[in-house]
């Protein structure tokens, strides 16, 4: 099942990120709509892992049940920031000592490698890989994992960053820095789809994979 909610539930992920707890009924009165399609929305949310239900006794009868954001509903509901985004990126793009800009570009990443790294399992190459192929998978960004002369290859089918890349591919190096951290293994951007290839390939560098142990 996808992990990005569908049009007609990021309203209720934009109710419940104001911060409190709310039941079916509550939520139906807030949005307009009928106590079936809230409950239907909510399933669809919690079977993605966006939301979550409690249950709240009040007085001497049936507990009811309340809903709210889950840790990742609240980072897709706030996911909505690409102009942000872009906006920052020039900023560092203007910095023009490369060791502060690429300095930057590494602590960064590093954020990232903190949110991403408890998702990277597995113990070669090929299976961390994997797991960061089902991550952005999970975003609706498709990733591949193939074998070229005995060794992995990340295939990247459509750009994360696509509008910041267009703008300026110093992202291209930031994504590599991320990738390679939480696989743990040197990388190089072999393709790119700036260059006008079909999609973005990262294999294992050369003195890297001099140093992966031989296959049984």
């Amino acid at each position: 099942m996808s992990a990005v909610p569908v049009s007609s539930d990021t309203a209720i992920l934009d109710v419940l990120r104001r911060g409190r707890a709310l039941s079916i009924s509550q939520l139906s009165d807030v949005m307009g709509v009928t106590a079936t399609a809230v409950r239907q929305r909510l399933n669809r949310l919690m079977a993605q892992g966006f939301v979550e239900r409690h249950a709240a006794i009040e007085g001497r009868g049936r507990p009811s049940h309340q809903y709210s954001l889950t840790s990742l509903g609240r980072r897709q509901a706030g996911a909505n920031f690409g102009d942000l985004a872009m906006a920052l990126w020039r900023e560092i793009r203007q910095i023009k000592d490369a060791e502060v800009r690429r300095g930057l570009l590494q602590r960064i990443a590093g954020q990232l490698v903190t949110l991403y790294a408890d998702q990277i399992h597995g113990n070669t190459t090929e299976e961390k890989m994997a797991s960061l192929a089902r991550i952005f998978e999970k975003r609706q960004i498709p990733f591949a994992v193939e074998t070229a002369e005995d060794l992995p290859v990340l295939t990247a089918l459509a750009c994360p960053y696509h509008d910041l890349a267009e703008e300026d591919r110093s992202v291209c190096a930031m994504e590599k820095m991320l990738f390679a951290e939480l696989i743990g293994e040197d990388l190089k951007l072999t393709q790119c789809r700036l260059d006008g290839a079909s999609c973005c390939t990262f294999e294992v560098s050369d003195n890297a994979a001099n140093s992966l142990p031989s296959p049984a």
